[in-house]
């Protein structure tokens, strides 16, 4: 059995406090019938056995899970409560039409404050601060992208996105502007921090608590409508169900009847040792604050509770097949290159030790577009391609999902990502070139806008693949 603290600093920080914070839930055994049964002990299918509960106390609810609830991107993520979703506000709006993506930007920004209610209502203590987003411009050629973005939602009518350039000291995404070097920056209030782990976790004991059933170390190895077979330590058996909701995000890639519908991306991240209070007030990035800037290669990042920088970025490989294992989410290059990225966005972090190193995959679907799928007459369902803007939008799905299946019309089955089909991604060896391809453009855009200070030509032809 793994030691599950190496998952992520937000693992072992948990198993700090309490040692037996992992020890897996028994597995199934035997032929098991259950109302629905929800494949992936992530966020995505906590949420949606939370909602189901809520709405029907004597529906049955079993949770599948391979490993330990929180195992995936649910435990490893930034920890980015945010209203963003993986298409944008402008892609929504030529798709679908201004009415339909103001509501499902809409729907976003609500859900935050909906996480938030939850954490409170149900008592779950993962550090959930709502601070807002902080994205730095570092050029000239940034800072016409934030111009452009507060504009833009200035025009739609929906965000409270704000552009900073001046202000008083007392402002600390002034302090922010000053220790970035940074020309100026956007700034979102739709966001908040949180533990992720922390947040996962606990939302598993409080389903328990409402009669859900989850089991651990058991894998499910085929499905079809209202049946399941699986695999566990004690053996296998068949899941006899109503309902079958797909909540694999990424893993989903290794599971007959997803495959490529969805592909797995990696993203890495970094913790460093606590730092003085003196310098993160030098800094500028207060308790709540997540941020970011404007380059192609995206990182992202937050201030922890206990005065940690989490800092996080794209830039490994996508690996033949879809291949997903623990080697994966170790690459001391990208690793190296979050280090040199964050001491180059914040100076006064240089020097600072990192005491944590991890990383996994998230789900990445061939048109970069979210969705939450129901078929009333399969009874299947199905939320994930979230691009790594899930630790939200899983609970959005969740509520989705419920509504979908207790078959109420509401706003929410109304959104437009709603029962949406992503194209399969190509088979090997296209999808290796073209994903690899779509992770060494997103490099050569920013050097190549630091070199000509315009807009990258490079970002827009592969913006295809790099779903822009």
């Amino acid at each position: 059995m793994r030691d599950y603290r190496d998952v992520s600093f937000w693992f072992d920080s948990l198993a700090e406090s309490n040692q037996n914070e992992f020890t897996p839930r028994a597995p199934l055994s035997g032929d098991v019938s259950t109302g629905v049964c929800i494949v992936g002990g992530g966020l995505t299918g906590l949420w949606t056995a939370y909602y189901l509960k809520k709405a029907d106390p004597s529906l049955a609810i079993t949770i599948v899970e391979k490993e330990v609830v929180g195992f995936g991107a649910s435990g490893r993520n930034g920890g980015w409560c945010s209203a963003l979703f993986p298409r944008s506000t402008d892609a929504l709006r030529r798709h679908y039409g201004d009415d339909a993506a103001r509501a499902m930007r809409q729907a976003m920004i609500d859900t935050v404050d909906e996480v938030g209610r939850v954490v409170e209502t149900e008592g779950i203590d993962c550090d959930f601060r709502k601070g807002g987003t902080i994205v730095f411009a570092r050029d000239a050629v940034q800072r016409a992208a934030a111009v452009a973005d507060v504009d833009s939602a200035r025009d739609f009518g929906v965000d409270r996105l704000e552009l900073v350039t001046t202000g008083s000291h007392d402002d600390p995404r002034t302090r922010s502007l000053q220790a970035s070097s940074s020309l100026a920056a956007s700034f979102d209030p739709s966001c908040a921090r949180v533990h992720p782990a922390k947040l996962v976790r606990a939302l598993a004991r409080v389903v328990e608590g409402l009669g859900v059933v989850i089991a651990e170390q058991t894998e499910i190895v085929e499905w079809a409508p209202r049946r399941a077979l699986y695999t566990a330590q004690g053996g296998e058996g068949l899941i006899s169900c109503d309902e079958l909701v797909i909540a694999t995000e990424a893993y989903g890639s290794q599971l007959p009847g997803v495959g490529r519908r969805i592909m797995p991306l990696y993203s890495l991240m970094i913790a460093t040792e606590p730092l003085p209070d003196e310098l993160w007030d030098e800094i500028g990035i207060e308790h709540g604050m997540t941020f970011s800037d404007y380059r192609h290669l995206l990182v992202y990042g937050q201030r922890t509770a206990d005065n940690r920088f989490a800092f996080g970025g794209r830039g490994a490989r996508y690996h033949w097949g879809s291949s997903i294992k623990p080697d994966h989410d170790r690459v001391d290059r990208v690793f190296d290159h979050l280090e040199h990225t964050l001491g180059e966005l914040f100076p006064a972090a240089r020097g600072r030790a990192v005491t944590h190193r991890w990383g996994g995959p998230l789900g990445v679907p061939r048109d970069w577009h979210a969705t939450a799928s129901y078929n009333p007459r399969t009874g299947v369902a199905f939320a994930g391609g979230y691009v790594g803007d899930g630790l939200s939008t899983t609970n959005l799905a969740g509520r989705t999902l419920a509504d979908l299946i207790g078959r109420r019309s509401t706003e929410l089955t109304a959104l437009p990502w709603v029962n949406h089909l992503s194209p399969k991604w190509e088979p090997e060896p296209f999808r290796f070139l073209g994903a690899n391809l779509g992770l060494v453009g997103t490099g050569a855009a920013d050097v190549e806008e630091s070199v000509t200070g315009r807009r990258s030509l490079a970002a827009r032809i592969l913006a295809p693949l790099t779903g822009h």
